[in-house]
Formats: C-alpha cells, structure tokens, sequence
C-alpha cells in the first residue's frame, strides 16, 4: 500500500531508493510529482501549479525541474520508469498528447520522447481516467477485484475499465469513454459533439448549470442565498449544501443528477458486470447525499447481473490517486502487462 504523504512534500525511508518509479499527474489546475519503490510506497511528492497560459514548453520544462526535486528529495539520481497520467485525447502507444480541452496549446507534443531523452529511462503515458483505475485496483479500493470499473465524476465524466486484471484499451486507447454515453436521445449537446452524453447531464460543471437554469425562474432560496446572490457562483457545493438544509429546487437538481448517474452506472454494470464500481472524482465529496441513493437506484435498473456481488465503493486513494495511478502505468509496463 503506499503511505500517505505531506500536501507539498514528503520524504520515507531511503530503502531500494536506486529502483525508484516516478509517476506524474497533469491536469489543468495542478501538476503532482511522486517517487515510489517497486512495492509502492511512495517516498518523496511535490505538486505545483499547471499554469496552462503559460504554454506547453513552459509546463514541461517546469515538470522536468519537478522530477528531479522529488528525485533529490529520494536520494535517487534517476528512475527505472517514468508513468504519466494526462487528460486526453492521447496516444499512449507513440507518447503523444493530443489536443486535451483541459491543457489548451498541448497539441501533438511527444512527451514521451522529451522525457526520455531527458532522463534517459522508459516512460509510459496514458489517459488520467485509466492511471486512476490501475491505481485503485492494484493499491486502492480494487486490490480484492478482477474486474473493476472506475468512474471520474468531476468537472467531466470519465473512466477506466479493467478486466481480469487488464486494462482495456481499445482502438487507439479509446476505450472507457463512460462519460460519453448516451443517457437522453435529446438532451443537452455536449463537448464531444453528440447530444444527452452522461457528462453533458451529471458532472459537476453540468450539475451547477441546471441549478442556475433553475433558479433563472425560481430565484428564491438556499442556493442562491449561499452563492451570495451571483448565479455565477453556484457550484456543484452549493447545490450540495443547500440540499443539506433542505432546499426543495437543490434536492430536485440532485435527484435528477443521481437518476441520470444510475442509468449511466447500470449501463455499465449490465454491459460489464464487474466485480467493482469505483466511483471517484469531486461530485463524490457529497458523500453519504451520492453513495447510498445511487445504490439504491441502480438496483432498480439492474436485473441480469446479480448485483449483489457487485460492489459499488469510493475510492481510497483520495488525493494520491493521480500520482499513484501514473506509478500503477509504468509498472504495468513494467511487468509486461500492457
């Protein structure tokens, strides 16, 4: 299991710190940065800011200036293996970053080849939904499971499927899209170009906007008075704690939310019956209003598979999940399974 570390940076035992792994979290908002042993443990971690507006040449010399601290922090001059987990669209197999709408100016950088020629080791990229699967299962809420789906419910909809202890890929890595099912054949257009995606309906970005659509025509109440009276400002938050106090429009928007995330789960669990849904991501800070209410829904739409040996969990890497699951790319590599 890996420990768990300071918010900026941490440091373990120095044990085997001559075969260390590195594993990079890129998202729009943060880079994190951790070294880990070949059992797991994580030794040193450092994050920093993305500061996307500043470039993608920018970024990654400021990633390279990252690893190397946490290298130093281990006592490491340099790693056995590099994992990264991005964003996509990218092509794991060439180590291209293609264009992702979290990371603008990021088109068609090889990343991969830049961190090798520069740390002169092996670097595995792949999406961050797929990183986080891989990290839950061989160190998360996963490591009993042979089949398990993980689920991203944040400012998008994303995830990673694992079957029989393999990541599945797909045609150009493409698999695991669960976000881009179809839930209503006439709903809202969503980013991809296709309209009633399971993104486009239950994310957080999604949930914050049907509550200001709400509340253009039923002002009054608890979600307004906690955004400070700025439509703007309602969040995915504010709909949370305003159905904490009992807000009528707040449990409303909620409700649809968890019924439209029930269909997209059941879906899943029908198509794959998995052993495990992991279900991870900001929305899932609601807590007890998210687990419990789904669970009970998706048992209304589940009916071929016995669902009572499917386990719908949170996630137990929390924060780490990133780094973690860019660790749990390269050894995936590592050991010849991907």
């Amino acid at each position: 299991m890996f420990d768990k570390a300071g918010e900026t940076v941490s440091r373990g035992a120095q044990d085997g710190a001559a075969k260390l792994l590195v594993g990079i979290d890129i998202g729009g908002t943060k880079v994190a940065v951790a070294t880990a042993e070949i059992g797991g443990r994580i030794v040193a971690k450092r994050k920093m800011p993305t500061e996307v507006e500043k470039g993608p040449q920018y970024t990654i010399q400021k990633i390279i200036a990252l690893v190397r601290q946490v290298l130093d922090d281990s006592g490491a001059a340099r790693p056995i293996a590099v994992g990264v987990g991005c964003g996509g669209p990218l092509d794991p197999d060439e180590g291209v970053i293609l264009s992702p709408p979290n990371l603008p100016g990021w088109d068609a950088i090889p990343l991969r080849q830049i961190l090798e020629d520069e740390f002169r080791t092996y670097v595995y990229i792949d999406n961050d939904a797929n990183a986080a699967a891989l990290g839950e299962y061989r160190f998360g809420a996963g490591v009993e499971a042979s089949n398990l789906v993980y689920i991203t419910v944040s400012t998008g909809i994303g995830g990673g499927i694992i079957v029989n202890g393999r990541l599945l890929q797909g045609i150009r890595a493409s698999a695991g899209e669960i976000g881009h099912q179809t839930i209503l054949r006439d709903g809202v257009r969503c980013k991809c170009g296709n309209r009633g995606c399971l993104e486009a309906l239950a994310s957080g970005t999604a949930i914050a906007r049907r509550a200001r659509e709400a509340l253009a025509s039923r002002p009054n109440g608890r979600m307004m008075a906690i955004a400070g009276g700025d439509l703007q400002k309602v969040t995915t938050e504010t709909v949370v704690q305003a159905v904490r106090e009992g807000d009528s429009v707040a449990l409303e928007i909620w409700n649809e939310t968890i019924e439209y995330l029930s269909i997209g789960v059941a879906n899943v669990i029908t198509t794959l019956a998995p052993d495990m849904v992991v279900i991870g991501g900001g929305v899932t800070e609601a807590g007890d209003l998210l687990y419990a209410p789904l669970r009970q829904a998706v048992g209304k739409r589940v009916f071929l598979v016995p669902l009572d040996r499917v386990k719908i969990v949170s996630p137990k890497l929390g924060t780490d999940v990133g780094v973690v699951g860019a660790i749990a790319v390269a050894l995936q590599h590592l050991e010849g399974k991907g």
